[in-house]
């Protein structure tokens, strides 16, 4: 019932919004705005070198090689598809949607995507303000889906964006032969306040094989003058009582060195704390329950920001990680203390 219900609401927003969109076609002669329709090619290179004390051994690595491609075929539809050609060194297809915006702020996307769901998590690989992502981001709520979603963006008061989807809820790699009878869905209400305050409330529902898995997700990102700070808490909660319930925090602060050199741009001193308890990603083993995946964990990361040009387009990251593990936990040879130094490049 449930499923039908939020399918026939999708419809019932696609259908009102077909007399507009129409009228805009009508018009569309009329509309002097120049709509570019040539495709637009970007990439993201993240090349790493990685060294862990504890072991006294360290690792080159091509943590990202994505390539994607984005533009309009008509006034009001566009479309993006994205691979990465080294994603820890596995070719995956991330992205391939299209979207229609029948009316103004409001869209309708179909395909292949990263569903509405956190802060950082959503973040691109170039947008990331470390060189390694958060267990947030990384562990706890990192889900690709293919699906359908609705966005629309106001502004009463102060700007709004509301973005609510329906998914397979099975991640990207079994859509062949996956079939449900539920919904599986994600919802996120992002509040612009004063310019500097950015309020994200999120919730999202998935089922990765046979157990319900539901996660909740508040953040706020505080922007002033040089300053950047973030916080964000995750509660992830597994029907059934199938395994306990998981809580992941984010928290971090930046602060901006302004150069205006033709050698750099800027130096970005930043720090930050996460932290998450025994977590599943809920895959069964082999007496069909749920395991541990990733074992509890606290990290502080510390380090600074080179940006050669504009920020986020070519960055050198240098950074610290400390790990704190509990005396049973079991640790993977990639997830211990390190010293990182990574070059970002975005075209």
């Amino acid at each position: 019932m449930k499923a039908r219900f939020i399918a026939l609401l999708m419809v019932l927003f696609f259908v009102a919004a077909t007399p507009v969109a129409m009228n805009a076609d009508t018009n569309e002669g009329k509309d002097t705005t120049k709509v570019d329709y040539r495709p637009k090619l970007h990439g993201t290179i993240r090349a790493k070198y990685e060294y862990q004390p504890q072991i006294s051994k360290g690792r080159f690595q091509v943590r990202n090689a994505r390539v994607s491609i984005d533009g309009n075929v008509a006034r009001t539809v566009s479309y993006k598809a994205e691979i990465d050609l080294s994603d820890e060194g596995q070719i995956k297809m991330l992205d391939a949607f299209a979207r229609w915006k029948p009316i103004d702020g409001g869209s309708f996307t179909i395909g292949q995507m990263r569903v509405p769901f956190t802060i950082d998590a959503h973040r691109s690989p170039h947008q990331q303000y470390f060189a390694n992502r958060s267990f947030i981001a990384k562990q706890v709520g990192n889900v690709r889906d293919v699906g359908a979603t609705l966005g629309y963006k106001f502004n009463p008061l102060f700007p709004i964006t509301i973005e609510f989807g329906v998914f397979n809820g099975s991640g990207l790699t079994n859509q062949k032969d996956f079939w449900s009878g539920q919904i599986n869905f994600s919802g996120k209400l992002q509040l612009q306040v004063l310019n500097e305050l950015n309020v994200v409330l999120s919730v999202q529902k998935i089922k990765p094989e046979t157990i319900n898995i539901y996660m909740y997700d508040a953040g706020v990102t505080w922007k002033w003058q040089n300053w950047t700070a973030e916080a964000e808490f995750l509660h992830k909660v597994y029907s059934g009582g199938s395994f306990s319930s998981v809580q992941a925090v984010d928290a971090f602060v930046n602060y901006d060195f302004m150069l205006r050199k033709k050698l750099l741009h800027k130096i970005s001193a930043l720090a930050r704390f996460d932290y998450m308890g025994d977590h599943s990603d809920g895959t069964l083993n082999e007496q069909g329950q749920l395991y541990i995946t990733d074992y509890e964990r606290k990290r502080l990361t510390a380090g600074f920001t080179f940006s050669i040009t504009k920020p986020f387009i070519a960055d050198l990251r240098i950074n610290y990680e400390k790990y704190f593990y509990n005396d049973n936990a079991e640790i993977k040879v990639s997830e211990q203390d390190k010293i990182v130094a990574e070059v970002m490049v975005r075209f």
